[in-house]
């Protein structure tokens, strides 16, 4: 397996959340995540060289790397270093970029842009994307295995942790869900339920997986849990008012596509200001589940606030 230098904090993670500096954290933590990812993916030249290409595509299509500054940030709120999270957080950027390679997909959404450039598909065709998701998210499970046990934590817990939210009963029951969904009227209950499986599960996944790596306590893994839920749920109901406010060029993706295709969202079955409170309301739940880590998850919640705010 690759090896890679140390990444150091530059700065204390206890310190008032005005001084926090959360672009300098995550342009840090995604330089980091880069260089990991780089080290893990099989070389562009490598044969087939095509399938890697692919993959290495859509790895480095300019995505924010959200889920592995989760991941790290986590772990820092456990007292714990990025090192040991590394793999972790390449773990859970890998299975959301294969599933954003297969969402994508004529079959499922028939989308032409993710992140501001053509989907692998437009790029690679049919084939060689639905390799290349398959690809990544069996290489996933490779970096997987680089998991460092800690006393609480062994490396069959961490990889449980990646099974269970990437497999039929999280993220692809969500993918079920939606797809059986469309064009169908459903109860918010179920869309709760899409979301839920389809977007709060890996992010749930990630400051797991990050507070383990840290060797967190169980109290400590109770509360990431319930911040990552919430923040997952309100990211989705976040994404679901941008498809209908914001342009394909500001998004980097096709807007309004959800709507057109007669999708579910919350806009569409509560409207957008009932939308928007669900949102806050669930990233207020977030922010109260950092409680118990008293000051010391200062990026947590400077990248939950975040989450709020964006308006891509």
């Amino acid at each position: 397996m690759p090896t890679r230098k140390g990444t150091n904090q530059s700065r204390s993670l206890s310190e008032s959340p005005d001084l926090f500096d959360l672009k300098e954290y995550l342009d840090r933590a995604s330089r980091a995540v880069d260089r990991a990812l780089n080290a893990y993916l099989p070389n562009a030249r490598m044969k087939p060289a095509t399938i890697h290409r692919a993959m290495r595509y859509s790895i480095f299509a300019g995505g924010k790397r959200m889920r592995p500054a989760l991941c790290l940030a986590a772990a820092d709120a456990c007292g714990g270093a990025w090192e040991p999270a590394m793999s972790s957080a390449c773990v859970v950027e890998c299975i959301h970029t294969y599933s954003l390679i297969h969402d994508d997909l004529p079959s499922m959404d028939n989308d032409d842009l993710r992140r501001g450039k053509p989907t692998n598909h437009k790029v690679f065709g049919e084939a060689i994307a639905v390799l290349a998701g398959d690809a990544l998210l069996t290489h996933a499970f490779e970096m997987a295995a680089d998991f460092q046990p800690t006393k609480r934590y062994s490396l069959k817990d961490a990889v449980l942790e990646v099974v269970k939210a990437s497999g039929s009963k999280e993220l692809i029951a969500g993918q079920v869900a939606d797809a059986e969904a469309e064009g169908q009227q459903i109860t918010p209950q179920r869309l709760k339920y899409i979301h839920e499986c389809k977007t709060a599960a890996l992010l749930m996944c990630s400051v797991r997986l990050g507070g383990m790596s840290a060797n967190c306590t169980p109290a400590q893994l109770k509360a990431l849990s319930e911040f990552g839920y919430n923040v997952g749920l309100a990211f989705q109901v976040i994404d679901d008012i941008l498809d209908v406010t914001q342009t394909s060029e500001h998004l980097g993706k096709t807007a309004g596509k959800d709507e057109a295709s007669h999708k579910a969202t919350y806009p569409s079955l509560i409207g957008l200001d009932k939308s928007r409170k669900i949102a806050s309301k669930l990233t207020q739940n977030a922010f109260d589940a950092l409680a118990p880590f008293k000051g010391k998850a200062v990026a947590l919640h400077a990248i939950a606030e975040y989450l709020l705010k964006r308006t891509h």
